[in-house]
């Protein structure tokens, strides 16, 4: 009985969720936001306001390749993902093979 009431309330979780059918979306940084952060974690360092282009092209790297790296999640997916190595293996897999899968197959 207690599967059922689980199962149950993940449903309701899912269809009250801010993030409902978009349990995972890539998080968006500019070099603005890196440099922002930089000067937040290091008040003490006073960070010229014009950079000059070596490090603004750094911090667009950065910028690249943290959106290229990490995923913005729902908290049920995720702890739907941790309470379960195999779903997710699953899921780990489901992409792996995603350019074998044909349309309508």
């Amino acid at each position: 009985m207690s599967d059922v009431l689980n199962e149950a309330y993940g449903i309701v979780q899912c269809s009250e969720c801010p993030w409902y059918k978009s349990c995972v979306v890539p998080m968006k940084f500019t070099a603005e936001d890196i440099r922002r952060q930089l000067e937040q974690s290091a008040p003490g360092m006073n960070m010229p306001q014009q950079m000059d282009i070596g490090m603004e092209s750094l911090l667009s790297s950065m910028a690249t390749a943290a959106q290229n790296s990490l995923l913005e999640g729902c908290p049920i997916f995720i702890e739907r993902l941790r309470s379960s190595p195999k779903l997710a293996q699953r899921l780990k897999e489901m992409m792996q093979d995603w350019s074998t899968d044909k349309p309508g197959g």
